[in-house]
């Protein structure tokens, strides 16, 4: 059953505007909270009457993945650095601890680590036993999740050596919380919990995929492509909570440093930002171009999101009542990939389309 309990949500954080269009919704029984307008249009509801839920999530026409638009030939010269070898970049990760970046790419199946500090060095070349679908910085070290082998690989930092954690599935994320590690398993829709090596749970509920797991302060979270929805986890319970629809074709996520969850909706072409306690639609900002990744740099409370249709990379300013654009940049082909260097400021994208990943250096306007 869908729904919930809503919690009531501390104080903190910038307000956000109501969103501008309103979403599909679970139809049913309302969620027992005063909600305005467009914003309720945008609640998952639970349980109709009947005991069925009538959900119009299920009967999407196109049951499919957003995929990122095709990006055209470059016409504008990147801006900033752009780092070889070259690769088909299919996931980035900082990690400020060890100033590392690290590019994972396809052929070799392996990860690169750059010197942040010395881009000009020679990156250190880490085999894996598939390609890594997610990378994910986890206090000096990095989870790489690898679908093919089901596996996610520990990579310790700046060595990079390799402790490979075999799953019962294709994972595709994977996050630290604590001593655990939560790893979510689209072809299975749960998510493990581990505890070093070893499952300690299983959290199960009602899923198409479960693609990505996101920590915003205690809340845990997890994306559903296929539904295109955002879902509150209840770890103690392991069971999916309450969730709601997110855009059209979600992409991409993050967390800000607001402990709000930012998506990019690939087929409505919007940025849609979410309260967690309880789990709120905020925000609905459109953003032409073919949005797909996103970063977010806390520091500066900026949040990164690659552009395809134009080979652009946009900094938005979070902080008020909705995104203000600050920065615009001219990217690498396919620009699929985007992470930001916390410590500097400076935004990296990777190409899907094998032509390198570019590292900018932000200065203020």
């Amino acid at each position: 059953m869908l729904g919930g309990t809503v919690r009531k949500r501390p104080s903190g954080g910038p307000a956000l505007s109501a969103p501008t269009l309103a979403g599909r919704r679970f139809t049913g029984s309302p969620v027992a909270a005063p909600l305005a307008g467009a914003l309720v249009a945008a609640l998952l509801a639970g349980c109709s009457s009947g005991g069925e839920v009538e959900d119009d999530l299920q009967v999407v026409a196109d049951p499919v993945a957003a995929s990122p638009a095709a990006s055209p030939a470059v016409s504008v010269s990147p801006a900033g650095e752009v780092l070889k070898p070259a690769g088909e970049v299919v996931a980035l990760a900082t990690d400020p601890a060890t100033a590392t970046l690290a590019v994972a790419v396809r052929e070799p199946e392996s990860v690169l680590l750059y010197d942040l500090d010395d881009l000009g060095a020679k990156p250190r070349s880490v085999p894996l036993d598939g390609a890594a679908e997610q990378l994910t910085s986890a206090d000096g070290s990095l989870l790489a999740s690898m679908p093919g082998a089901g596996a996610v690989a520990r990579i310790a930092l700046p060595e990079g050596t390799v402790h490979p954690v075999p799953v019962d599935g294709a994972p595709v994320s994977a996050v630290r919380r604590g001593e655990e590690t939560l790893v979510a398993l689209p072809d299975r829709k749960v998510i493990e919990v581990l505890a070093g090596d070893r499952v300690r749970g299983t959290v199960t509920g009602q899923l198409y995929s479960a693609d990505e797991v996101l920590l915003a302060g205690d809340e845990v979270l997890v994306l559903d492509r296929l539904r295109t929805a955002l879902f509150d986890i209840d770890l103690g319970a392991r069971k999916v909570g309450e969730g709601l629809r997110a855009g059209d074709g979600v992409a991409g996520a993050a967390v800000d440093s607001f402990g709000r969850v930012l998506t990019t909706d690939a087929r409505g072409g919007a940025l849609l930002a979410f309260s967690t306690d309880p789990l709120l639609l905020r925000q609905r900002y459109p953003v032409p171009g073919g949005v797909y990744g996103i970063a977010i740099d806390r520091e500066r409370n900026l949040a990164w999101v690659t552009l395809t249709e134009r080979n652009e990379v946009v900094g938005f300013d979070i902080r008020g009542g909705e995104p203000t654009e600050k920065y615009r940049f001219p990217t690498v082909r396919q620009p699929n990939s985007v992470a930001v260097d916390d410590r500097t400021g400076r935004v990296v994208v990777g190409s899907a389309a094998g032509e390198g990943t570019q590292v900018i250096q932000v200065t203020e306007p």
